[in-house]
């Protein structure tokens, strides 16, 4: 690997991919790492280095432009085990999403762009990364991931530069490569789970005890929490805690002997818990609207929103891509904001050059 890293330093983009455990195994892990250059692929295999540390070097080299497609997971992963900084980094489904296409995913890109077809059914899209040998047709679907990247991000970045968008994505992908992994709140996670909302005290006490019990036995069985129970059985056994578990749908083995047993006490400990108060949001303090003016703001947002459609329409851009909704939520709510709203740090920086003048005329207008 620091042959190759070597290597991979005296050129001027090469581009990268990672595969990870998190459909089998828990916590995930990232377990192969893919590196084409000009004219090699190779496939790294940090479950059998003791040293992954060359690698950072790479990946933080400012003279060496990683290229990567749809890496916000990458990201988040290499800074999780290692704590990676990936830069500067070249994102082809940012690119490609700046070009004005619409299907984003890498198999579907290389079709239309390359008319390449790779493999990507979903039995090698689940695979699980950890299991040693990797199998010749895993090894290929995994080059296949990078082999094509050089090509795409070259005809992408010839149609940016036709376009004048070539600073959009850096900047985009300036903020990409910025972003760090954040570790779940296990304490509070259970609040997010769907249908939480619908339970009273006790039953969120249940559920945060049946959500730790569930967290205790996925890293013990080395497992994701999914492959444990639902978070929809969760959800039943804390609303219907005297049910039958055999009756519970989705609860699998955990219906008999120890498991069940785990289970029922967690169920116990969380009847026996202090009912839970769900945490009110914090809201900014706004004046209480009345009838009519909760009309005025829902019909501004209505027009932004069609300002919007119709300036990414004529560049044939999305129109998420074009400025923040929760920016034009907060302009709908106070027009007076605009000036504030447009130095917000959500809002890009090509943003504020090529549209707030446009979108600060119509603000006045509104």
């Amino acid at each position: 690997m620091e042959a190759v890293v070597a290597s991979a330093l005296s050129e001027s983009h090469v581009a990268l991919d990672v595969e990870s455990n998190g459909f089998h195994r828990y916590p995930e892990r990232v377990c192969l790492v893919q590196l084409a250059t000009g004219g090699d692929i190779f496939l790294i295999d940090p479950l059998a280095l003791k040293n992954i540390a060359p690698l950072g070097e790479l990946m933080a080299s400012s003279s060496v432009e990683k290229i990567f497609h749809a890496a916000s997971h990458d990201i988040r992963s290499l800074d999780r085990d290692w704590h990676f900084q990936v830069t500067p980094l070249f994102d082809t489904s940012i690119a490609a999403a700046f070009v004005g296409y619409r299907s984003l995913g890498l198999a579907s890109l290389l079709k239309e762009c390359l008319g390449v077809d790779i493999p990507k059914s979903k039995r090698l899209q689940r695979a699980d990364w950890t299991i040693r040998p990797i199998s010749a047709e895993l090894q290929e679907y995994a080059a296949a991931d990078v082999r094509y990247l050089h090509r795409i991000a070259s005809m992408l970045r010839e149609r940016l530069d036709e376009l004048g968008r070539t600073e959009w994505v850096r900047e985009e992908c300036e903020r990409l490569a910025n972003v760090k992994y954040v570790p779940p709140d296990v304490n509070a996670a259970f609040l997010t789970v769907k249908g939480s909302k619908d339970l009273d005290g006790r039953g969120l006490a249940i559920l945060r005890s049946l959500h730790g019990f569930r967290e205790r036995e996925a890293r013990n069985r080395d497992r994701p929490p999914f492959k444990i129970f639902s978070d929809a059985t969760m959800v039943t056994l804390a609303a219907n805690q005297d049910r039958d578990l055999s009756e519970v749908k989705g609860i699998g083995r955990y219906a008999y002997g120890r498991r069940a047993s785990g289970v029922r006490k967690a169920i116990r400990e969380g009847l026996n818990a202090k009912p839970f108060r769900r945490p009110r949001n914090k809201r900014k303090d706004r004046p209480r609207l009345g009838a009519g003016e909760k009309k005025a703001v829902r019909e501004r947002l209505r027009r932004l929103k069609q300002w919007r459609f119709d300036l990414a329409s004529a560049v044939n851009l999305d129109p998420a891509l074009l400025w923040p909704a929760k920016s034009l939520e907060r302009i709908s709510a106070d027009p007076c904001c605009i000036q504030a709203e447009l130095h917000e740090s959500s809002v890009r920086r090509w943003q504020r050059q090529e549209f707030s003048a446009s979108l600060s005329e119509f603000v006045a207008r509104l």
